[in-house]
């Protein structure tokens, strides 16, 4: 077992395969925290687990499943519970986007979004909020976006949803005061990752420079978790970004953040049919 601020305890992880779930695997497998990574891509989970349990000497399990489904995502809360090695650390970070216009997109995108982004990570919560509060401890770690801020044209399903995502976990940290149990809503910015691709987005030359990488983002947030902040939004160019959308008249925000978003990427050609894990 590995030696460090969370040895002992046990993380579950879902959308571990790549991007910032992936780090924030690593970062907590760093922090010495025994995993359950969970996602679709079952070949990359056991590759990560491999790696990490060799590098950290910690116990990695592997979950394939489609979070998508609500007996899925029943199964596997079930399944942590009987294993005898209760979940202390619940990373919900799985989920999609696709760029491009309401009613550009099928009705099939649009709810895939709504109930992997919004039910599941609620469903989720739920369930092991429940069990951490009758142990009277535990941590939730739910990501969000900076577009939790702002109402984005042509990313409007997507972004509603990460303000919900932001709204429920401020809230919900609030109704666990005194419990044990803490949540914490990460607001990421634009961030290297497998995610503009599965979005339908293509990254405008030099646009790069301004994103951040996906190990980053997870230092800063396993940092802020350990450290008991309720809602973090990581890089200082993020946080002026939302400062400022703070500021502005509502008619504003639409403007500023269509302007922002198409100096950085620009539509890519494929159809997007169904979630990143």
């Amino acid at each position: 077992m590995g030696k460090g601020k969370l040895s002992g305890q046990r993380a579950l992880v879902t959308g571990a395969s790549s991007g910032i779930g992936a780090e924030l695997a690593r970062e907590l497998a760093r922090h010495g925290a025994d995993l359950v990574l969970v996602a679709r891509r079952k070949e990359r989970l056991e590759a990560l687990a491999e790696e990490l349990s060799t590098a950290h000497g910690v116990d990695v399990a592997v979950e394939a499943a489609d979070l998508m489904d609500a007996d899925a995502r029943a199964r596997l809360f079930a399944a942590t519970e009987q294993a005898g090695r209760p979940v202390d650390v619940l990373v919900n970070n799985a989920g999609f986007g696709a760029y491009e216009a309401v009613l550009g997109s099928t009705w099939e995108e649009l709810d895939g979004m709504l109930e992997l982004n919004v039910r599941a990570l609620t469903h989720l919560t739920r369930l092991f909020a429940e069990a951490m509060v009758a142990r009277g401890r535990g941590r939730i770690m739910n990501i969000a976006s900076t577009g939790a801020y702002m109402a984005c044209p042509d990313f409007a399903v997507y972004t509603a949803g990460k303000a919900y995502v932001r709204n429920f976990t401020e809230a919900l940290d609030f109704e666990l005061k005194g419990s044990g149990v803490r949540a914490i809503a990460i607001c990421p910015g634009g961030t290297r990752t497998e995610f503009l691709e599965h979005a339908n987005q293509v990254l405008k030359p030099g646009s790069s420079l301004a994103m951040m990488s996906a190990s980053r983002c997870a230092r800063i947030s396993v940092k802020k978790m350990l450290r008991g902040r309720r809602t973090v939004v990581t890089g200082w160019l993020n946080v002026l970004a939302v400062t400022v959308m703070r500021f502005l008249p509502r008619c504003m925000i639409p403007w500023l953040a269509n302007a922002l978003m198409k100096s950085g990427v620009e539509k890519g050609t494929k159809q997007v049919t169904a979630a990143a894990g």
